[in-house]
């Protein structure tokens, strides 16, 4: 298939423009039910618009795939759906069905094939998001919401992302509170997290550890993706409990570790002090996919895990899910859905 005059092998995790991208709108109690493909540009919205006064705004975040099959897939995005219908009840936006989703972001895939870059040169990412764009003045729902998936090619996460992170566990900060939003992909949760991930790479951190705001023995993300710990045959990850984020790539792992690498699963409390002395530990998103992490700094001590290298788990783990991702391996779970042939 013919693609766009862009330097793949170059790419970096940033904005591109692409061919079109998704628009609908609807009213606070209709449904989503029109929209449709436009070019890729600019929106007008209102100065008093929802979203730019009090936030009320989701969004979601998945990749397309140029596949060893010659054809372009989406891994698991009926989760991505399922995600978005849970943030949007929880901000009082109308909930989008999973199959208006669905349609959304498979016709802007397949309007923007050229722009998917080549097998083994990185991935398209589409990035669904939903505002509150009627005029809002008081603190209220607003009574208008636009919906719109818009895709742009990108490379690695992390800028020489084969490399374990050096995270520090913020004193500081945390990410959200207990019942509050932290399991949805509200745009609150990451403005919340841009100064900590700034100071954190001033002080030449990759990304930023949070504990837990009730009880800060206990670890809860990294800024941008789910943590997991290995320890022997054991592998724990923060248990659900209303500020973790659900993430797609964490939930794929969790299988992938228990039916391919035989690891006993845990999801439950995950104590900082057992990181420093774990066999690995790494991080997962759709973002990062599953990178490992080389040390995390607390009270300016640094503790470096398993002398800094990349964890074995990991390393298998990561071969295993982009293996399925681009169709290299037999997919035997149904996560790749088509969109061209």
């Amino acid at each position: 298939m013919n693609k766009q005059n862009i330097d793949w092998d170059n790419l970096g995790f940033s904005v591109y423009p692409t061919r079109s991208m998704w628009q609908g709108t609807c009213p606070a109690k209709g449904e989503w039910n029109g929209g449709g493909l436009v070019p890729y540009g600019n929106i007008e919205i209102s100065p008093v618009a929802g979203v730019l006064n009090y936030g009320q705004g989701v969004f979601e975040g998945l990749k397309a795939y140029h596949s060893a099959k010659d054809r372009v897939v989406l891994f698991r995005p009926e989760m991505n759906a399922q995600r978005i219908v849970g943030s949007t009840n929880r901000l009082c936006i109308p909930e989008i069905p999973p199959d208006y989703f669905l349609n959304a972001v498979k016709q802007v895939v397949q309007d923007n094939l050229d722009f998917v870059p080549p097998y083994g040169k990185g991935e398209l990412y589409i990035r669904p998001v939903v505002w509150g764009t009627a005029p809002t003045l008081g603190v209220a729902p607003a009574r208008e919401y636009t919906f719109i998936v818009y895709t742009a090619p990108v490379g690695p996460y992390f800028k020489g992302n084969k490399k374990p992170l050096n995270l520090i566990a913020s004193e500081s900060y945390h990410r959200t509170a207990p019942k509050g939003i932290g399991n949805v992909k509200a745009i609150g949760n990451y403005s919340a997290s841009l100064q900590p991930v700034v100071e954190a790479k001033a002080g030449g951190f990759d990304e930023v550890l949070y504990l837990k705001a009730d009880d800060e023995r206990i670890v809860e993300e990294v800024g941008s993706a789910n943590i997991f710990m290995r320890q022997g045959n054991k592998l724990v990850t923060p248990k659900l409990g209303g500020s973790i984020l659900p993430g797609v790539t964490r939930n794929s792992i969790l299988i992938l570790a228990e039916d391919k690498l035989g690891l006993d699963v845990v999801e439950g409390d995950l104590l900082l002090e057992d990181l420093f002395s774990a066999d690995e530990v790494f991080c997962t998103g759709t973002a990062v996919v599953v990178t490992s992490v080389g040390q995390i700094s607390y009270h300016g001590e640094t503790h470096t895990i398993q002398d800094g290298e990349m964890g074995e788990a990991a390393t298998e783990l990561r071969q295993i899910l982009v293996g399925i991702q681009r169709e290299e391996i037999e997919d035997p779970y149904g996560w790749v859905t088509p969109v061209s042939s």
